[in-house]
């Protein structure tokens, strides 16, 4: 079936069932980010392929609703299927509710599976339609599933122990940190939804989402006990050992009696509303529910010095690979045959040869010309360029070890660039140079800290469709909260925090421009006194920028100057680990400006 088909196949199921608009999101039960295959729904029913995109279908319309990084794959991949494009935040295009209130009327129904709407989506929509008199219906079991015929099934991968060495905390000190923050916040339970979440506090992981090493699992932890919900036959002996006496181990479907249970004690319940499904807030029905961010996400968010160490050393470790591959396509696009598709083969086979590697960390972007400007761009057979020696090639890719977590981009020319593209180039990087180096107080936030990367740009009058950076993970989700640098209220910036710093530039039909690295926030070595506590980034990804595409007469002297000690740090710390001639390539790639 084509998109159109089972969109009106799920119109009929949709009058079967009573409802006269049904919401498709793009989730799975524990709200993650990316989806285990057996939850792809939005994916399949619609044929649009991006990471984020939600779905209303009405009677006679339907819209999917995706942010600015998927405008140009969505224009792409929708036509055809009889569901309109919606670009979040544009002037004119409707949000969800409102399109809802549109289409349906009085008494009418929106429908919509409690056991993948987050606890705050499914609110929104009951606060939003309400006056209209239009009623959410929760429906079980998932209509688009009913359709989905050859739905894979369940990942069986094993749950294995994260070594305390890697994770530089052991479980029980976890446990005993969180019940604290409980106790502060006057709760005597907390379910605990979110797979990164529980992967941290409990120190397992496994292979339940592609390129990223979570288990699908429950966790609900009161004063005196913590219990992990998880298919049994995902522990293996060693697991089991590891977390006795700190944890019950009991089987993931096990989670709704107990749950029911919690709910007749009728205890002070903390509960993630944009990490939890609905279904767990009716099933705790009798509890007094708090509503709030957990603990975990602000524990997790602040790296402890083991971890902070065997980030830095992933990072040298995807560093080497960075500089085979550089190097590689120097030399092999003016051989032509080159791809995209085979080009991103050729890093994953250069990190694969990296120690520890364990997978990528997403699905690596890698866009020439006109592809790069797609920002969450994924090659496929059709669109699969070929590689020239003209125009540029932007590559957005990280790897998955045990001790850490990386995402870089780099943008390279592969002849010589125009003025234009070196201009633009050139500002992208002083943003992410001034963004890395300009010193904050404490109690600064990324949203207001994120404006110097944009700053090179709007003297210009341009800007860039989505945020500038984003939390990261230690061996777990490249995207992680609570922090961020993007133009949305987030808590300050706190040591230790891991964020990646990634401005661009992006014209349609023509190039894309992205440079990106992580970086951890540090204490500023001289601002920083007993009274006042000032923080700066600390870059910790290690790989040449390309000069080919630098226009030095745009920089600062202080900018230049970072990006000649920059490369004098990647050399220092790489050439080592490089043979002769991968360190001759080296010394040309990082020489001063």
């Amino acid at each position: 079936m084509n998109a159109r088909t089972k969109v009106a196949a799920l119109r009929k199921l949709m009058k079967k069932h009573g409802v006269d608009a049904y919401y498709v999101p793009s989730a799975d039960p524990h709200q993650s980010e990316y989806l285990p295959e057996s939850w792809k729904h939005r994916a399949w029913l619609t044929g649009f392929s991006g990471s984020m995109g939600e779905v209303l279908i009405g009677a006679r319309k339907a819209g999917l609703w995706t942010d600015g990084r998927y405008w140009l794959q969505g224009s792409m991949q929708l036509p055809g299927s009889g569901i309109d494009l919606m670009k979040m935040g544009e002037p004119g295009v409707p949000d969800m509710p409102a399109w809802v209130v549109k289409q349906l009327k009085k008494g009418q129904s929106l429908g919509m599976d409690p056991a993948i709407v987050s606890v705050a989506a499914a609110g929104s929509f009951e606060q939003a339609l309400a006056p209209y008199g239009i009623k959410v219906k929760f429906i079980t079991p998932n209509l688009v599933g009913r359709l989905w015929e050859d739905r894979p099934g369940p990942c069986l991968a094993p749950m294995v122990e994260h070594p305390v060495k890697y994770a530089g905390e052991n479980v029980a000190s976890k446990l005993k940190r969180l019940r604290e923050a409980m106790k502060e916040a006057g709760v005597k339970a907390h379910v605990v939804s979110a797979l990164d979440q529980i992967a941290w506090l409990f120190n397992v992981r496994s292979q339940d989402i592609m390129y990223t090493p979570v288990v699908t699992a429950y966790a609900v932890i009161t004063d005196r006990s913590a219990t992990l919900y998880v298919d049994p036959r995902k522990v293996g002996k060693g697991v089991a050992k590891a977390l006795k006496g700190k944890a019950v181990i009991k089987g993931y479907e096990d989670v709704w009696d107990d749950l029911k249970a919690l709910g007749r004690k009728k205890l002070s319940v903390l509960i993630e509303p944009g990490a939890t499904n609905r279904r767990v807030q009716d099933v705790l029905k009798g509890s007094h529910l708090r509503c709030g961010v957990s603990p975990v996400t602000f524990m997790k968010a602040v790296k402890n010095p083991k971890q902070i160490e065997g980030i830095t050393a992933a990072h040298v470790t995807d560093g080497v690979a960075m500089v085979k591959f550089l190097k590689w396509l120097e030399k092999a696009v003016p051989k032509g045959g080159v791809s995209e598709i085979s080009a991103s083969d050729r890093l994953a086979a250069f990190r694969a040869e990296g120690k520890d590697f364990k997978d990528l960390s997403f699905d690596t972007i890698s866009g020439y010309a006109a592809n790069g400007a797609i920002i969450h761009y994924t090659a496929d057979e059709q669109s699969n360029a070929k590689l020239k020696p003209q125009g540029i090639y932007l590559i957005d890719s990280g790897g998955q070890y045990p001790t850490g977590t990386t995402d870089i981009t780099r943008t390279v020319a592969l002849g010589k660039p125009t003025r234009r593209m070196t201009e633009c180039f050139t500002r992208v990087l002083i943003g992410t140079i001034d963004c890395t180096t300009i010193p904050f107080p404490a109690g600064t936030t990324g949203q207001r800290n994120e404006m110097f990367a944009r700053r090179a740009l709007w003297q210009i009058g341009e800007d860039y469709a989505h945020g500038t950076g984003h939390g990261v993970g230690q061996y777990l989700g490249v995207h992680e909260g609570p922090h961020s640098l993007k133009n949305i209220p987030t808590p300050p910036l706190v040591e230790g925090n891991l964020l990646s710093i990634e401005p661009g530039h992006y014209e349609a039909g023509k190039f894309g421009i992205r440079i990106e690295h992580l970086a951890f926030v540090v204490k500023h070595p001289k601002f920083s006194t007993a009274q006042k506590t000032w923080y700066t980034f600390q870059a910790v990804t290690m790989c040449p920028i390309d000069r080919k595409l630098i226009d030095k007469k745009l920089m600062s002297r202080e900018q230049i100057d970072w990006l000649n000690a920059y490369h004098q740090r990647v050399y220092k710390v790489l050439a080592p680990r490089l043979d002769k001639e991968h360190k001759i390539w080296l010394k040309k790639a990082t020489r001063a400006i």
